[in-house]
């Protein structure tokens, strides 16, 4: 059996009776980083085969586990910390077990993208998980326009190194939202901080954020084509001219471009 277990996220603390119990009762733990997963174990009195599996022997590691399932080893998955596959390594893995038949299971745990949408207030919101932005600026513009339309909470996660390039970047493409931006989440110096995208953060970046944007997009009528508005307008019963003007004013365009779409009304 294949177990994906997940481990804390900073306090050593959280983590389940059950996935302490699993990951000394199994043959090999797959780690991301086995120098930093010491850590836990050690702490745990767990001492068992460790083997890497991270972004970078992703694909080579996700064959030598499937051998070693089909073998009838029974193998733990972690990652650094948190939940496996979610902004971590295992994708690849998930979907060569299914492919082969081979049975996996989840022990749930600590979550930071969780933890911090409760911090955050906004969790009585439909959210959505975005993770790291991608660092080329074609891929990270499509991720956000993938959900600019979103309605509720927008989850990132965001490195000290790219904190304020990536809160300018999403202020771009969302307009100004309320958000809301957490770090070390469990620990002793758990910080929450709620803010305007538009405005200007006083802090020293440290330790990796979690950013929650309460996302509420601009009314989908402004989505709406130009002749579309107009003839909405019309079956209002509003004059042409009438119509004409608000259009124009309403999408920031000049009245004689809007008087030139109207001409093609019937």
């Amino acid at each position: 059996m294949i177990y994906f277990i997940s481990t804390p996220i900073g306090n050593l603390k959280d983590i389940s009776i059950r996935a302490i119990q699993t990951l000394k009762n199994v043959d090999v733990i797959a780690c991301e980083d086995t120098r930093n997963s010491l850590k836990l174990l050690n702490y745990y009195d767990i001492h068992k085969r460790l083997i890497a599996y991270h972004k970078f022997n992703e694909r080579a590691s996700a064959n030598g586990i499937i051998e070693m399932a089909k073998k009838g080893k029974n193998i733990a998955i972690i990652s650094d910390s948190g939940t496996p596959l979610i902004s971590d390594p295992g994708q690849i893995l998930v979907q060569s077990l299914v492919e082969n038949n081979i049975p996996f299971t989840v022990i749930p745990g600590a979550s930071a993208v969780l933890s911090a949408l409760i911090l955050s207030g906004f969790a009585g919101n439909p959210f959505c998980f975005v993770g790291f932005l991608s660092e080329q600026n074609k891929k990270r513009r499509m991720e956000l326009d993938n959900v600019k339309n979103f309605e509720g909470a927008i989850i990132f996660y965001v490195s000290p190194y790219n904190l304020f390039s990536d809160i300018k970047f999403i202020y771009e493409m969302l307009g100004d939202q309320k958000a809301c931006l957490v770090n070390e989440i469990t620990k002793m110096y758990e910080k929450t901080l709620h803010f305007d995208l538009s405005s200007s953060l006083e802090i020293e970046p440290k330790g990796e954020y979690v950013l929650v944007v309460n996302n509420k997009p601009k009314s989908k009528e402004n989505n709406i084509s130009i002749p579309n508005q107009l003839q909405l307008l019309l079956s209002q019963g509003i004059e042409k001219n009438e119509a004409i003007k608000i259009v124009a004013k309403k999408n920031n365009i000049k009245k004689s471009d809007v008087y030139k779409v109207a001409l093609k009304i019937k």
